[in-house]
């Protein structure tokens, strides 16, 4: 029901969740291949979640207070598809399995959910590394407002 609910760092691939799933996050990287509940990411401050939602419901059913809905880059594209192998090597798993058959197309039905203020620390730790500046002071400035 509550599943990666404080989820401060582990990385989670789970097949569906019920409501309350992602609450109170703070970091690590959550793949759900499944439905999720009401109320998804509540509170969620860090880490990323990413959702397969082929019917295009997560919007409505997520916890619009802290986070934001993304589109995958090709990043997000590559660690998607990597977790979905494994969880298929480990488990044997038919959804992975299913998933990975038709992979372009349903790698084009995950969204990614995105904490805004998490989003905006780590484009201000990639900032400074281009203009030779110190990372922390530029993530403590965005943090202080």
């Amino acid at each position: 029901e509550r599943c990666a609910v404080r989820n401060s760092g582990a990385t989670v691939v789970v097949e569906g969740v019920g409501d309350h799933g992602c609450e109170y996050m703070t970091g690590g990287t959550v793949l759900v291949l499944g439905p999720t509940g009401r109320n998804f990411a509540a509170g969620m401050s860090g880490g990323i979640a990413y959702v397969h939602d082929p019917a295009g419901v997560l919007a409505r059913r997520l916890n619009h207070e802290m986070v934001s809905l993304e589109p995958l880059d090709e990043e997000d594209r590559r660690l998607v598809s990597r977790l979905i192998e494994r969880h298929l090597a480990e488990t044997r798993s038919r959804v992975a399995e299913a998933l990975l058959a038709r992979q372009e197309e349903a790698l084009s039905e995950v969204v990614k959910v995105m904490p805004r203020d998490y989003s905006r620390a780590l484009e201000a730790a990639r900032r400074p590394a281009v203009a030779g500046g110190v990372a922390g002071e530029a993530v403590m400035a965005v943090s202080n407002g």
